[in-house]
């Protein structure tokens, strides 16, 4: 059985890192990859949603990881989401991942036309395929994608020896206890909304991939600790406090992408640019709420880590 313990725990979404007029900087990715470091994180997921990546170009998502694995190498477990809406991008995403050395790669489905799941494995499959030696994570996240991973689904998936799990970022939580079942003790699933970090590890997720950790890995890591020593009450206490922080991050006029990025400025130094339209950015109405949200942190850090 493959040793799959390097996925076990957090595993914050790496968020896209700008200069001034809007390119990608290699100085803030490897600022970025040092904090996460330090924080004592599992590893990080590159070029996923939070990375943006929707709205970057092959080259740029080349370079991000590029400069993420310059520092991450060998220090942190690295999943590369490699998926665009076409096969052959995908699959020189997912070469240029593994000639990187990453742990594994991950795709979203193809979004816009609805096709068939006989299709989307092919596709899947394919992205694989162009990454013979590294692992393969399937990305559920059917509310932005317009696709589910359905059983059915995942059962032909399964028949790819490189497929080692599902990164599930459906709202039902009984979804990980589906492919927890599906997969067996061999696979894994993460999971994906932070909200209800809590309950995916309760019904089976062996950590969590997610896109507002990296506001606050403290508190995700301190949620994971009490979850392990079974102190379920305690860790219900942090989730409710999250939950309401994760509120205030989603409330801004401005992306919440844009609002964690102004967050660490505030809270840890960082400066990590804006985000890519046609992604909001930050009005000046949002200072008082990108306060309130770095202050609630901060008091969160103290109260229980």
């Amino acid at each position: 059985m493959k040793d799959l313990t390097k996925y076990e725990g957090i595993i914050p979404a790496f968020y896209a890192c700008y200069d001034d007029e809007g390119n990608v900087s290699p100085e803030r990715i490897r600022t970025l990859v040092t904090y996460f470091i330090d924080k004592g994180v599992k590893g990080i997921y590159v070029n996923g949603s939070s990375g943006e990546c929707i709205y970057q170009s092959v080259e740029d998502r080349k370079l991000i990881l590029e400069e993420v694995m310059v520092v991450a190498k060998g220090k942190l477990t690295v999943i590369a989401h490699v998926a665009c809406n076409n096969t052959k991008d995908s699959q020189v995403l997912a070469a240029h991942a593994e000639s990187l050395g990453v742990d594994a790669i991950a795709a979203i489905p193809p979004i816009y036309f609805r096709l068939p799941e006989h299709a989307i494995a092919q596709y899947w499959n394919d992205i694989s395929a162009a990454a013979p030696n590294t692992d393969f994570v399937i990305y559920n996240i059917p509310q932005l994608a317009g696709v589910a991973l359905t059983p059915s689904l995942y059962r032909e998936m399964l028949k790819n020896p490189r497929v080692i799990g599902v990164k599930n970022s459906s709202m039902p939580v009984q979804d990980i206890e589906i492919f927890k079942s599906l997969g067996g003790p061999e696979k894994l699933v993460f999971n994906g909304p932070d909200e209800q970090f809590l309950a995916g590890r309760v019904m089976g997720a062996i950590g969590g991939i997610g896109g507002t950790y990296g506001a606050m890995p403290e508190l995700f890591l301190k949620l994971d600790e009490l979850i392990a020593a079974g102190d379920l009450d305690r860790a219900k206490d942090l989730q409710y406090t999250i939950n309401t922080i994760i509120g205030h991050l989603v409330s801004c006029h401005g992306n919440m992408y844009g609002v964690i990025k102004a967050v660490l400025k505030i809270n840890e130094g960082l400066e990590l640019g804006s985000v890519r339209q046609p992604l909001e950015p930050l009005i000046d109405s949002d200072e008082e709420l990108v306060a309130e949200a770095a202050r609630l942190i901060r008091e969160a850090k103290a109260n229980f880590c």
